[in-house]
């Protein structure tokens, strides 16, 4: 009899089966590249099980035909895949203060199950970004606010090989707007009591690479908001190893769509990033 068999959820270090509250993996729709109908049917009955929410990045959404943004949302439905607007509401709020609601009212019409808040891009006062996850959870969808993280890089030693003892110069301290991460996840917290069902951390400088990723950073929190309540951008492989072997498959992520079957394989029995416990495991590659 074969040795090899396919995924099973049912294993006790993995994730359970689709709806997840948590080990999510949320994929990127289009933006860097183009998706039609096809792609989409193939990508999600080929890897469906793995895949549970589908953002359009960007504001992409707002250059397609409404027809197809509905037949996007509804061959992702068919899938038990949610999907996400990404950030793109404070485009909106230039047209005045009821331009919002209608935006809920839109993206309900149009099939997407999550609207995406940018906080940093939305430049609005703590108390009117708490009234807008009220409002998306009125309209019946749910609500994600997205938080950046930002440092100073200087912060970051830089790596490579050098004599003990020898003389490091040091590099002048980078001008970039050094985020308060307690702030951020006081905002978050408030976020979570007025009804967002998580929290996206857009950690681009914390991190873009596996080699400065902010551990610290990426503790506390993990430590305040909790596993379930967060998701982490993972830019590249890398970066996902390293959610995964410090937080284990339990971690919500998002990432491209590229990057499916090599971190589902990260997610379970610790393949490791040359996968070389693979032919013990329970993945047939």
């Amino acid at each position: 009899m074969s040795a090899y068999r396919w995924k099973s959820f049912a294993e006790d270090e993995d994730r359970p089966e689709k709806p997840r509250r948590y080990g999510v993996t949320e994929i990127r729709g289009p933006h860097y590249s183009l998706f039609n109908r096809s792609l989409l049917v193939d990508l999600f009955e080929s890897m469906g099980q793995f895949v549970d929410g589908l953002k359009f990045s960007g504001g992409s959404h707002s250059l397609m035909p409404k027809s197809f943004i509905k037949e996007v949302t509804s061959v992702a439905h068919d899938h038990d895949v949610y999907v996400s607007t990404g950030d793109w509401a404070e485009h909106l709020l230039r047209k005045g203060p009821s331009s919002f609601r209608e935006y809920v009212e839109d993206c309900k019409e149009l099939g997407f199950d999550t609207i995406e808040l940018n906080v940093g891009s939305l430049e609005i006062t703590e108390e009117t970004l708490l009234r807008f996850v009220r409002l998306i959870k009125s309209g019946g969808l749910r609500a994600k606010p997205h938080f950046t993280v930002k440092f100073n890089k200087s912060d970051v030693p830089k790596g490579g090989d050098r004599a003990y003892g020898a003389c490091v110069i040091p590099e002048p301290r980078s001008s970039e707007f050094v985020e308060d991460v307690d702030l951020l996840i006081r905002r978050a917290e408030r976020c979570l009591e007025a009804g967002a069902d998580m929290i996206m951390i857009d950690a681009d400088d914390v991190c873009r690479h596996a080699d400065t990723v902010r551990a610290d950073i990426i503790a506390k929190v993990i430590g305040r908001l909790g596993l379930e309540k967060t998701m982490f951008e993972a830019s590249d492989a890398q970066t996902s190893e390293w959610f995964i072997k410090c937080y284990g498959p339990k971690v919500n992520l998002f990432v491209d769509h590229s990057q499916i079957m090599e971190l589902e394989c990260l997610r379970g029995r610790n393949l490791g990033k040359d996968h070389a416990s693979v032919l013990s495991s329970s993945y047939f590659l």
